[in-house]
């Protein structure tokens, strides 16, 4: 009998509409970052995790990877690899929110313009909503490495 797990990656149509989940996610997250690259900055100052010269550039740079990623999983052009920095990101996402919750820092995590994560639920919500979109990444990532080694 096959597990869930093994269902989930082998069914094709469940596959497409979680590169559409992630996708469309990562694209619409990018889309006020771009437009704002100084608000994002200080956003990003806020986390307290990174040197105070590279805040600038990971304003700049992040919000296109998310949206050229997120756009070639929709595409289907370059799953692997664009899966593959979608799950780096979510990663590092998922490790900044978590230090800031062990922190009792309040702050907006910057992915969709008016989400105050202002209180300790939110910040949970949004620490969830990453770990389940890292489930789903993880499910296409190894969908398209095991059609890769068929």
């Amino acid at each position: 009998m096959n597990s869930i797990g093994t269902i989930l990656i082998h069914n094709r149509k469940i596959q497409v509409v979680f590169r559409f989940i992630l996708g469309i996610t990562f694209m619409a997250a990018s889309f006020h970052k771009i437009s704002d690259p100084g608000q994002f900055a200080q956003i990003i100052y806020g986390y307290g995790l990174f040197p105070e010269n590279l805040i600038n550039l990971i304003a700049i740079f992040v919000p296109f990877f998310e949206f050229f990623c997120g756009l070639l999983l929709i595409m289907g052009i370059w799953k692997g690899g664009a899966c593959l920095i979608i799950n780096i990101m979510l990663v590092g996402f998922i490790a900044a929110i978590s230090i800031n919750l062990i922190r009792g820092y309040e702050f907006d995590c910057g992915c969709f313009p008016g989400s105050s994560s202002s209180r300790y639920f939110n910040t949970i919500t949004l620490l969830f909503r990453d770990i389940f979109l890292l489930c789903l990444g993880f499910s296409v990532l190894i969908s398209d490495i095991q059609k890769k080694t068929r």
